[in-house]
């Protein structure tokens, strides 16, 4: 066993007292669900479109190639799901809808509108819209059919300034290209306008680096998620990074790129709002979905109320089938006992850098103190935490930056033996994490 799989079952056995997870076809009934939505008050929902008009080398994230006959069979497939949903939901909230991909720009015309239409008509929907887009997408027309579509938050892949980086994720547009883009979504109106940014890149420098953050905010952008590039096996990328020349930065290079983004956006009055986004003061953050417990509908979509978590198989024809013939597409699901929960809590919600006990309490009926509060010190000891007025907790740059490392350590090795496993098998047997 190598150190860092030795690593990793230590810190999984130190959070969750479990010697593994282990995922199943158990496909949960409508009776359990019925139950589970019986304890929830609220809820957020997460809507996947799967189709790109391009495989980029780096994404990790499940999508194909868009077809517009395909779109529009999955657009009468989603909205068969969300039928099987409506009852369960009843009056109940949903405080977050956020739509990813995939590029959901590409079904701005086939089926995006009915497939919103019928959520808003049959879900009590007490949240603004938060969706990604594609920069080719941001064109005058479409933007004014995102704008019907009443999206409020908005988000587009940038994910360099350079031309040469643009070659090298296969972006197809140029420097010149995107940041028209940019001037158009901005000049729209939008309540929170983001920009996704890749930074260290295979050999770019700090200089480079600094040039592309110190545009970035000459734009005006509203807010900014500057994540690393990372390297997922099952990607044309990752395949290829073992065999390449490139000089994949190290972990304490990555943090001197990530301070220098920080020094970048701290100075034009940028706030850290999540361990990778960047929003401009008085600007509502643009986010992915924000509830601890959420449903996700679409090919890939995954679910988690309180003691369960579920996922739709990745393949788009066998989602499309199972719906067709009267049938949910869920693939796996895992049973989470209270001590994974917990974790999965607070995993989260340190993601967003900040969390409170009480919102602790509130869930899960114990003491903060009394379940995490060691950890609490120990991170204290060692300037990972900015503020803790006894509620309130926030990491501090310094903190959040070892959270990062930790994922990386830890998550996203998770991320790929699930993820990678469901692109090849529409319905895996069981998957060991």
């Amino acid at each position: 066993m190598s150190f860092k799989d030795f690593s990793r079952n230590q810190i999984r056995k130190l959070l969750t007292k479990e010697n593994n997870m282990i995922l199943g076809n158990r496909i949960p009934s409508y009776e359990s669900l019925e139950n589970k939505f019986q304890d929830i008050g609220e809820f957020g929902l997460y809507l996947h479109i799967p189709f790109c008009k391009q495989i980029c080398p780096y994404c990790p994230y499940n999508k194909e190639i868009y077809h517009p006959e395909v779109a529009r069979m999955y657009t009468r497939a989603v909205i068969k799901e969300i039928d099987f949903y409506s009852s369960l939901f009843g009056d109940k909230p949903v405080t977050s809808f956020y739509i990813g991909g995939g590029t959901p720009t590409t079904m701005l015309r086939d089926g995006l509108g009915n497939i919103l239409e019928h959520i808003f008509k049959n879900f009590n929907m007490q949240c603004d819209i938060h969706m990604e887009s594609h920069p080719n997408d941001l064109t005058s027309d479409n933007l004014k059919i995102i704008k019907s579509l009443n999206v409020k938050n908005l988000s587009t892949g940038v994910e360099a300034l350079q031309d040469k980086y643009l070659r090298i994720l296969n972006r197809p547009y140029n420097t010149k290209e995107v940041k028209a883009a940019i001037e158009r979504a901005g000049n729209k109106g939008f309540t929170c306008f983001n920009v996704d940014f890749i930074f260290s890149l295979p050999n770019q420098t700090y200089s480079e680096l600094e040039q592309a953050g110190r545009e970035l905010v000459d734009m005006g952008i509203d807010q900014v998620a500057a994540y690393p590039l990372f390297y997922f096996p099952y990607t044309k990328m990752g395949e290829t990074a073992k065999r390449s020349n490139y000089n994949i930065l190290n972990i304490f290079k990555r943090r001197n790129m990530l301070h220098i983004l920080e020094d970048i956006f701290y100075d034009k009055k940028y706030e850290r709002t999540s361990v990778w986004a960047f929003t401009k003061e008085g600007i509502p953050k643009y986010c992915s979905v924000t509830v601890p417990l959420y449903v996700g509908l679409g090919a890939s979509g995954s679910s988690y109320l309180r003691d369960i978590f579920y996922l739709n198989t990745f393949n788009v024809a066998e989602y499309i089938k199972k719906l067709e013939d009267g049938r949910m597409p869920i693939a796996l699901s895992l049973d989470l006992s209270e001590n994974m929960q917990m974790a999965w809590w607070l995993y989260w919600r340190v993601y967003e850098t900040r969390f409170k006990r009480n919102d602790f309490r509130k869930r899960f009926e114990k003491d903060f103190n009394e379940v995490w509060g060691k950890y609490i010190k120990f991170f204290s000891l060692f300037g990972l935490i900015k503020k803790d007025d006894g509620n309130e907790v926030i990491l501090s740059d310094k903190g959040i930056f070892w959270l990062h490392a930790l994922e990386d350590l830890f998550s996203l090795d998770y991320i790929s033996k699930l993820w990678g496993t469901s692109k090849q098998e529409p319905w895996p047997k069981r998957i060991v994490l």
